[in-house]
């Protein structure tokens, strides 16, 4: 094989490589060829998570350790299989979007140097109503991962007492996620309220150790659960990501039963494979059943009648409806508790699937 280029047959596409040889991950010498076989062998979980969805690219091309850059717009010079998506951003402008479809599309965009893949959380049939809620669990420096583990389990508790069913998988990092399959009927505003209002009611159970503050200086030492990541133009690295650090670390999807004592440094580019092998794509049932938010935006309104309305939005947006000032609070100020909400917290009537 030549160093400098190779050519793979992947889903019926012929697909050129170039440098399969360069070195991507440190800690054990993986090259970009190894990610390539790595996204083959895990190849219907990765297509899970990005199927159909507009994607920004996230290029690395001198690898995890190197610096990278976004690009939206699929560059000049791709194939004329490629497909896109056009993706209008809270900004007005618009761009044509990689939107993969098969394993071809994977293939392509590693051999530009992206590691981890970046899916909006709809689909380009309808580019307007998402069919993922995404729980991201952010802990602030500090934080140690077993907190992590630990708000997972009450985001769990919290969305199966709503009717809802949520799938975990480590972030590749230092954190978590949590995804709940919705039916395509509610807008990013009403999906980023179902968001905003779980984290609250997980931040009044556990108020040591999750917190719902947008604002850095008020997190303190604690996981955020960051319901911003479903405002539009959000995107989280999807499941079966590689993720740029030196070992290659998978966001990688698990069993709740795994949760507890999951380590998220024994999942990467080198074990995950084995793991797909033996247990198959533990996401596998996720697509059988689409769930209502109607629940979670009752509890949101309650929150909102007790004194706990919009929170402030990702600073390129503009103003929001209701929003709060955009600042951060002053030296000494006090925030509002989530107990002035606790009058509100009925037993919620069960959600449903659509």
């Amino acid at each position: 094989m030549s160093d400098a280029f190779t050519h793979l047959e992947v889903a019926g596409r012929h697909v050129r490589i170039s440098r399969p040889e360069k070195v991507f991950f440190s800690a054990r010498g993986e090259t970009k060829l190894d990610l390539i076989e790595y996204y083959l062998a895990v190849g219907e979980g990765v297509l899970r998570g990005v199927r159909e969805r507009p994607c920004a690219l996230k290029r690395y091309p001198d690898g995890a350790e190197g610096a990278f850059f976004f690009q939206k717009r699929v560059p000049a010079g791709a194939p004329e299989w490629l497909q896109t998506a056009e993706v209008t951003f809270p900004s007005g402008r618009s761009a044509d979007e990689f939107c993969p479809v098969d394993l071809a599309h994977v293939v392509w965009a590693v051999n530009l140097g992206c590691l981890d893949f970046n899916p909006h959380p709809v689909r380009r049939s309808d580019l307007s109503h998402p069919d993922e809620l995404r729980i991201d669990l952010d802990p602030q420096p500090g934080v140690r991962f077993s907190s992590v583990r630990e708000v997972a389990l009450c985001v769990r508790e919290v969305l199966e007492e709503h009717g809802l069913v949520g799938y975990p998988k480590t972030s590749g990092s230092r954190g978590m996620h949590v995804y709940v399959r919705l039916a395509p009927h509610w807008d990013f505003t009403q999906v980023r309220h179902a968001a905003l209002a779980l984290a609250r009611e997980v931040e009044r159970r556990m108020p040591r150790k999750a917190t719902s503050a947008w604002w850095k200086k008020e997190r303190g030492r604690r996981v955020f659960v960051d319901f911003n990541q479903n405002a539009k133009d959000r995107t989280i690295a999807s499941v079966y990501s590689v993720r740029a650090n030196p070992e290659a670390r998978v966001s990688c999807p698990l069993r709740w039963d795994e949760v507890a004592d999951v380590e998220p440094e024994e999942l990467t580019l080198a074990t995950v494979p084995r793991r797909y092998k033996k247990l198959g794509d533990v996401w596998g049932r996720m697509d059988t059943r689409a769930f209502a938010l109607d629940s979670l935006l009752e509890l949101f309104e309650r929150q909102k009648a007790a004194g706990l309305g919009e929170a402030p939005f990702p600073p390129h947006f503009e103003k929001q409806k209701d929003e709060p000032l955009r600042a951060a609070p002053r030296a000494g100020a006090v925030r509002a508790k989530p107990a002035l909400a606790a009058r509100a917290q009925r037993q919620p009537r069960r959600g449903g699937s659509r």
